[in-house]
């Protein structure tokens, strides 16, 4: 049994090497890099996470929100400016890992991870329409229905093989088969050396080239915080994926830990930064990889490549490998969030849109905070709505008030609403056994009440709060009996 799952994540790391390749060659294009900057990147951080992450089977390397977010750094800076901030934004992540700050990804709500994975599935599937232009303009003739052909077949093979054998991985088959025949026939198709030649050597141990001092961090500091930012959200909303997909339990800060030094190794020997990338690990997920050892294999293969095997991994179609994402994107689609658009309150159907949109035409980072602050806000405004009060007139002339609800900066008007100091008794009784003190705004909520009292020359007891009520008062020097 250990012999078969050790085979099956081989097997899986293979596939996703493949498709590793063409990712973090074009990222690093994107980003105004030599291509080896971006394989040798994916090698370091694809094996360091694997081995010492906190989610196996999760696949993390030299990735595009990254690259976005380095562009202008590199343009104006150098090189050198980049690998300085990579080292910084690795820094930032195992400080945030340290910390035990991963558990904040609870705070990302459902409909914003719908709306993530939406949106990634869909700039993938946008990501691969590039190939089907040459030289900035769009194939036509037979070179675009033969590509067009070939990606049909790629993904004809990775539908329909499952359903004769799980021997191996169907994405593994489609590349090599399709490879095969394109060679054996002569077909005039592009190839993954027409992106770039990816031989090389061994990445060398050094410093980057910058003055250390404190012009230098004002460059580069915040592009390490962006940096960080994005790997991290990225990170881990795709270990939340991986999680649901394989039904197991994966350790948030120890990925953020082992992310961080991957980037600061990878800094150190001319490699991109990178983080987890949501259709690599959806291809080893799908291809059968569970374990450390997938990953692992994902990335030694990767320098492999560069090393010793770039005259034939140049010879891979790219049809092959635009089929096999073509595939990931249609896996990674919530397509039941469609299901459910009709069934869901608006609020989340408009937060699930919105994520999906902005991840499209902005970046990651962004599309996760705006879902996040739509679906705090709307939360509070839900909780704000739910206070209210019942009144009664007691046998000694004194007026009673029971409150239910939550009292922070959203239902503070509500709160004061419920309340007729001008036309109340002398004596008036505020019941919180049902009321929860959240915030600073409850405090003072609670103070403007007793003020309003006083000028009328009444007075208002307060009963039944909560312990932490109590002393979230004290501390404010707020009285309350």
């Amino acid at each position: 049994m250990k012999s078969k799952r050790l085979r099956a994540d081989a097997l899986a790391g293979l596939t996703t090497s493949f498709a590793l390749l063409p990712e973090c060659i074009a990222f690093a294009l994107v980003a105004h890099l030599n291509p080896l900057m971006g394989l040798y990147g994916a090698f370091i951080i694809c094996t360091l996470t694997a081995l010492f992450g906190g989610r196996p089977g999760m696949i993390s390397g030299a990735a595009g929100s990254m690259a976005v977010v380095i562009v202008a750094l590199v343009v104006q800076h150098g090189v050198q400016y980049l690998l300085a901030t990579v080292l910084m934004g690795g820094l930032l992540m195992m400080a945030f890992g340290l910390l035990r700050l991963g558990k904040l990804v609870r705070m990302v709500p459902y409909p914003v991870m719908l709306g993530f994975v939406n949106g990634l599935a869909i700039v993938i599937a946008l990501a691969q329409l590039e190939h089907f232009k040459s030289g900035g303009t769009w194939l036509s003739g037979t070179a675009l229905y033969l590509m067009i052909g070939l990606v049909a077949l790629t993904m004809a093979i990775v539908y329909v093989l499952p359903r004769v054998t799980r021997a191996v991985p169907p994405a593994l088959v489609a590349i090599l088969g399709v490879g095969l025949a394109v060679y054996l026939l002569g077909l005039p198709t592009r190839t993954l050396g027409d992106m770039a030649h990816i031989a090389g050597g061994l990445p060398g141990l050094t410093l980057p080239q910058v003055p250390w001092n404190l012009e230098t961090l004002r460059i580069v500091a915040p592009y390490a915080v962006l940096m960080a930012l994005v790997g991290l959200l990225e990170t881990l909303l795709t270990l939340n994926l991986t999680d649901e997909i394989t039904e197991s339990r994966g350790y948030p800060d120890r990925e953020c830990v082992a992310l961080g030094a991957a980037n600061i190794v990878s800094g150190l020997f001319g490699g991109m930064g990178g983080c987890a990338m949501i259709g690599q690990t959806v291809i080893n997920l799908s291809s059968n990889g569970r374990g450390r050892l997938s990953g692992v294999v994902a990335g030694v293969m990767i320098l492999l490549f560069v090393l010793f095997l770039s005259p034939l991994i140049e010879r891979i179609p790219l049809a092959a490998l635009v089929g096999v994402m073509f595939v990931v994107a249609q896996q990674t689609f919530a397509w039941a969030s469609l299901r459910v658009l009709n069934k869901v309150p608006l609020n989340d159907v408009l937060v699930i849109i919105a994520v999906t949109i902005i991840t499209v035409f902005t970046d990651l980072a962004i599309a996760v905070l705006c879902g996040i602050v739509i679906a705090a806000l709307n939360f509070a405004w839900q909780q704000a709505r739910e206070l209210y009060a019942d009144s009664y007139l007691e046998a000694d002339g004194s007026k009673l008030y029971r409150l239910h609800g939550t009292l922070f900066f959203a239902s503070t008007a509500p709160f004061l609403n419920q309340f007729d100091p001008a036309n109340d008794p002398p004596q008036v009784t505020l019941d919180c056994r049902h009321l929860s003190f959240v915030d600073y705004s409850a405090i003072a909520a609670l103070k403007t009440l007793r003020e309003r009292y006083v000028k009328t020359g009444k007075q208002l007891r307060v009963f039944h709060l909560s312990e932490r009520c109590k002393k979230m008062l004290k501390r404010a020097g707020v009285a309350h009996d």
